[in-house]
């Protein structure tokens, strides 16, 4: 029997837009392999005609096999590479896994945990994004399936990076955006440590962008936007907030980087020129976030 789903019509999905109102991305459909409301949000999983397999929470597209390495190498590839030696990294979110296989592409990390407030997450991506969900095979990583928030003040001066992949800030990720959970993450850094989050779209969250970065900026010495290309997210593009304990850091340029040969063989979208590239902001960007 096959599977229905309210934001599939005529064979296409089309995404609910309660953060960008008057436009929805579509896909077209070639097959529903999952539906189910789990615990804390709906949660759907259909093979498009030109996308392969993607996930959408909500109503709303997380990722796409077609384009997620964009987005997974940027919110990794960014703060990991603006720290001279990272060895213990909390991801909050990210329960796809793709972060996760990321991270374990720097041999100076030597522990990875994964916090995810959602169980059903972690087991659709498993069986329906493999080459995301390798991430969570690798013996550095360690998942823990619970609140963020308990997580982080049960830990605090323990991690060199925090990475944050979540949601929009509707449902269970809403208070991941607020100033209670950055002050968290600070404390849960060791000295010299980088926070990076997902930074909303600035053709369409300048306001909100505006709102977190300042509330960030009376914790953290140095906060930076970055942002890059995602095709199937809102606008087509996607921001990166970064924050660092330790006052005169450059997050804009990478600390440590990849050889050029591990560049070609290993990544796709991420290199050293764009970890620079990603902090140059359009000019309305600029003057709307005063950078």
């Amino acid at each position: 029997m096959a599977i229905s789903h309210p934001n599939i019509k005529d064979g296409w999905f089309r995404e609910s837009q309660t953060l960008w109102p008057g436009q929805a991305m579509s896909l077209q459909v070639t097959e529903v392999l999952h539906h189910e409301k789990s615990k804390y949000q709906d949660v759907l999983v259909f093979q498009s005609a030109n996308h392969g397999n993607v996930l959408v929470l909500d109503g709303v597209i997380q990722c796409t096999e077609r384009d997620e390495f964009a987005y997974q190498e940027m919110i990794a590839h960014l703060p990991l590479n603006a720290h001279s030696n990272p060895k213990k990294v909390l991801v909050i979110g990210g329960g796809d896994g793709g972060v996760l296989r990321e991270i374990v592409k720097h041999e100076c990390v030597e522990e990875v945990v994964l916090v995810e407030i959602d169980e059903v997450v972690p087991k659709v991506s498993k069986k329906f994004l493999p080459a995301m969900a390798v991430g969570f095979q690798h013996p550095k990583v360690k998942v823990h399936i619970g609140d963020g928030f308990q997580y982080l003040k049960d830990n605090e001066a323990s991690y060199d990076v925090i990475i944050t992949d979540s949601s929009d800030p509707v449902g269970p990720a809403e208070s991941l955006f607020g100033e209670t959970f950055y002050d968290l993450m600070r404390r849960a850094l060791l000295p010299g440590g980088i926070v990076c989050t997902q930074g909303e779209c600035q053709w369409l969250h300048l306001s909100l962008i505006k709102t977190v970065l300042h509330n960030s900026r009376k914790m953290y010495p140095v906060v930076e936007y970055a942002w890059g290309s995602v095709p199937t997210y809102p606008c087509g593009q996607i921001g990166y907030i970064l924050c660092c304990n330790e006052a005169g850091r450059d997050l804009k340029k990478p600390i440590r980087r990849f050889n050029r040969d591990f560049e070609a063989a290993k990544l796709k979208y991420y290199n050293a020129e764009v970890h620079e590239a990603a902090f140059v902001l359009p000019q309305f960007t600029k003057a709307h976030l005063g950078f």
